[in-house]
C-alpha cells in the first residue's frame, strides 16, 4: 500500500509537471505567433505615404525607381571586421548597423568608421534582451543606454532599432514610438546562427532576396564575412542598388513605434 501511494504521488506530480511546461510552451509559442502577426508597413507602403511629388535629395537613390535592397547587420560593433567594411565600401553598398550597446565603448574607432563610411547606425538594445519579456522600464533603459552611447560617438542618436530575435509586441511598439524609434524587422535571414557554411549562407541570401527587402545577418558567426564577396558580387549582377533602411524608406520617413519589414 505505501508503494502504491508514493507511485501515485509521483504520478501526480509527473502530470503537474507536465502540464506546467505545456503552459510555459504554450504561452511562450503565443508570444512568438504575436509578434509575428503584428501589423507591419513595407518600405514601399512608406514611399507611397509620402507627399505626391516628394523629391529625393540631390545625389541620393530613388527607390521608387531603382531595384533596391538593405543589407543589414546586427551585433556588437566588435564584430563588423575591416575586412566587412572594405567590402561594403568597394561595392558601394551602405549598409543598416544595428548595434549593441554594453561593448560599445571598446570600440569607438569602429563606430565612427561605420559613420564616417555612409552607413546607417540603429539600436540593438544594451545587453541583447529579449522586449517581450522585461519591464517597460528595463526597454527604455535597454533601448537609451545604447542610443546615448551611439550618440556620444557619432554625434547622432539613432531613429532606427530593431528588437532581439525580432521579438515585439504592442507594449515595445508604444515605448519605441516614446523613444522617437521605429521598429525594423527583415524580409530574409540567411540563418547565420546555425551554420559556418559560406556557400549556404549565400544561398539562402540570394534565394529570399527581392526588391525592396531587408536582409539580415550577423557579422559575428564564422561563415558570414566569407559569404559577402560572393553575395556582394551576385546582388550587383542581378541589378541591385544598395541602401540604407532609410534610404530605403525615402521619401517616406520611418515612423515611431512603426514596425517595417
Amino acid at each position: 500500500m505505501k508503494i502504491l501511494k508514493i507511485l501515485k504521488r509521483r504520478t501526480r506530480l509527473l502530470i503537474l509537471l507536465t502540464l506546467a511546461v505545456v503552459v510555459a510552451v504554450t504561452v511562450t509559442v503565443g508570444m512568438v505567433i504575436r509578434a509575428n502577426t503584428m501589423d507591419t508597413r513595407s518600405p514601399r507602403a512608406e514611399r507611397d505615404r509620402a507627399a505626391p511629388g516628394a523629391e529625393i535629395p540631390s545625389g541620393r537613390v530613388d527607390c521608387r525607381k531603382a531595384r533596391c535592397i538593405a543589407l543589414t547587420f546586427d551585433g556588437n560593433p566588435g564584430e563588423p571586421t575591416d575586412r566587412l567594411m572594405d567590402l561594403l565600401k568597394e561595392y558601394k553598398a551602405p549598409s543598416t548597423f544595428f548595434l549593441e550597446g554594453r561593448r560599445i565603448h571598446e570600440f569607438p574607432d569602429v563606430v565612427r568608421r561605420i559613420a564616417e563610411d555612409g552607413h546607417e547606425i540603429g539600436d540593438h538594445t544594451w545587453t541583447h534582451a529579449v522586449l517581450t519579456d522585461v519591464s517597460d522600464a528595463r526597454i527604455r533603459d535597454e533601448l537609451r543606454r545604447t542610443a546615448r552611447a551611439i550618440a556620444g560617438i557619432t554625434g547622432s542618436e539613432p531613429t532606427l532599432m530593431r528588437p532581439p530575435q525580432g521579438r515585439t509586441d504592442d507594449r515595445v511598439s508604444r515605448i519605441s514610438e516614446e523613444l522617437g524609434m521605429a521598429q525594423v524587422l527583415w524580409t530574409v535571414t540567411a540563418k547565420d546562427y546555425e551554420t559556418d557554411d559560406s556557400a549556404l549562407i549565400t544561398e539562402r541570401v540570394l534565394a529570399g532576396a527581392g526588391r525592396d527587402g531587408i536582409v539580415l545577418l550577423h557579422p559575428l558567426h564564422k561563415g558570414t564575412v566569407p559569404a559577402m564577396p560572393a553575395i556582394l558580387k551576385a546582388l550587383d549582377e542581378q541589378g541591385y542598388t544598395f541602401v540604407t533602411v532609410s534610404q530605403l524608406l525615402a521619401p517616406g520617413e520611418a515612423e515611431p513605434g512603426t514596425i517595417y519589414k
